[in-house]
């Protein structure tokens, strides 16, 4: 009987309305806020990390991308991205990310995040070993 309810409920979902990607949770958007701690800054010049898409206020689901890009003929080295949610405890959202990540950065077309402000922090080296930390910053309204 529980496999009949699940195949007609499946049945009734119209095709459009199927949630984008999950990036961030109800739950977890009502964690504390967390904070970034020090931003360290150097003499090297590491990548950049450019938050392309959403614009600061937004609708889920957004189009969440962000730009990465290394200087001086260097690559990303992706095994040193590390992108975490910042609340209270932070949320590692590497697992969520992965088969969005690409050496030019992050693409996730539909990404699902509920309503209110949101911060990312996010770390990556290029191929020479210099770090570049961010905090991205934006708003999602309903």
């Amino acid at each position: 009987m529980k496999v009949v309810c699940l195949l007609l409920g499946l049945i009734l979902i119209p095709a459009g309305s199927q949630a984008g990607t999950i990036l961030i949770t109800e739950q977890e958007a009502s964690l504390p806020n967390g904070h970034a701690g020090a931003i360290s800054r150097g003499i090297t010049r590491g990548p950049s990390v450019e938050l392309v898409q959403p614009a600061e206020t937004a609708h889920s689901p957004v189009h969440f991308q962000v730009r990465f890009q290394a200087f001086g003929g260097n690559k990303i080295d992706l095994d040193t991205l590390r992108v975490s949610y910042l609340k209270t405890p932070e949320v590692d959202l590497m697992p969520r990310l992965m088969r969005f990540i690409q050496r030019s950065g992050i693409d996730i077309p539909d990404a699902e995040i509920p309503p209110g402000e949101h911060s990312f922090h996010i770390e990556v080296s290029d191929t020479e070993g210099r770090t570049r930390s961010s905090i991205l910053v934006f708003k999602v309204v309903p």
